[in-house]
């Protein structure tokens, strides 16, 4: 476990001299790295770069990563990102990604995301198995109806969404 961790670290410091280059293709090429932690790193440092560019990237994360939790970061990702681009991909794993865990959070995105096409897959997703989905959706669901209607402050809004 040591050697996992110092290989790890040693990465983490090569990433925080590409991160202050901007080096947004050295992060694409980190989201194929074997370890999850480094993926999910990389997943969160491209958001933080910006860009709806960045949005098909986070997207194959999200569909094709075999973690949950990295999986589970993407969603998260991409709904802080707020590019309506990136409510597909979160539609398709709210209905069908095999992890609740998962499920549950591209939900909560799609409400920060908010647009019509969310509104009804989060109403098919008020009949998920999962108890902790269906609570995702009930959420996503009111801040979207709060978007639409209430606030006067879309900072405020996406925060109140999950």
């Amino acid at each position: 476990m040591q050697a996992v961790t110092d290989e790890r670290l040693a990465l983490f410091a090569e990433m925080e001299s590409k991160y202050e280059n901007s080096d947004v293709e050295y992060f694409v090429s980190l989201l194929d790295h074997p370890d999850y932690v480094v993926r999910t790193r990389a997943t969160c440092i491209l958001v933080d770069f910006g860009g709806e560019d960045k949005i098909p990237h986070i997207a194959k994360v999200l569909k094709n990563d075999d973690n949950e939790l990295v999986r589970h970061e993407a969603a998260f990702s991409l709904g802080q990102m707020s590019y309506s681009s990136a409510v597909p991909p979160l539609i398709d794993s709210t209905l069908n990604d095999p992890s609740m865990f998962v499920r549950h959070e591209a939900a909560i995105a799609l409400g920060v995301v908010g647009n019509k096409e969310a509104k009804e897959t989060l109403q098919k997703a008020l009949n998920d198995p999962d108890k902790p989905v269906v609570e995702s959706a009930v959420v996503a669901l009111s801040n979207i109806e709060f978007m639409e209607t209430l606030s006067k402050n879309e900072k405020f809004a996406k925060l109140t969404g999950g």
